[in-house]
């Protein structure tokens, strides 16, 4: 798989977060249906950018505790995009 398909599917994958966090918000203001705490979370572990940003923008989840593991993914993807870099794997 090339690197520009990796890149796209991540970034697919963190809009895809920040528009799941977004759309279980205003299901809270209108008190219908919610997603579940447990899909949102695997969201985050996959786009955990648009995760935090979604938390942020829609101010949702955000003194939840179990939340605050989105932030230990954003840290982790970090990490390994770092780690990535230093390799030689991606570049900037």
């Amino acid at each position: 798989m090339s690197l520009t398909l990796i890149l796209l599917v991540y970034i697919v994958l963190n809009v895809f977060a920040f528009m799941m966090y977004i759309w279980d918000k205003r299901k809270a203001q209108k008190d219908k249906w919610r997603t579940k705490e447990s899909t949102l979370l695997l969201c985050a572990l996959l786009g955990p950018f648009g995760a935090v940003a979604g938390m942020q923008v829609a101010r949702h989840k955000t003194r939840k505790l179990k939340f605050k593991l989105v932030y230990v993914f954003l840290v982790l993807h970090i990490v390994v995009i770092i780690y990535l870099a230093a390799k030689g794997i991606i570049h900037f």
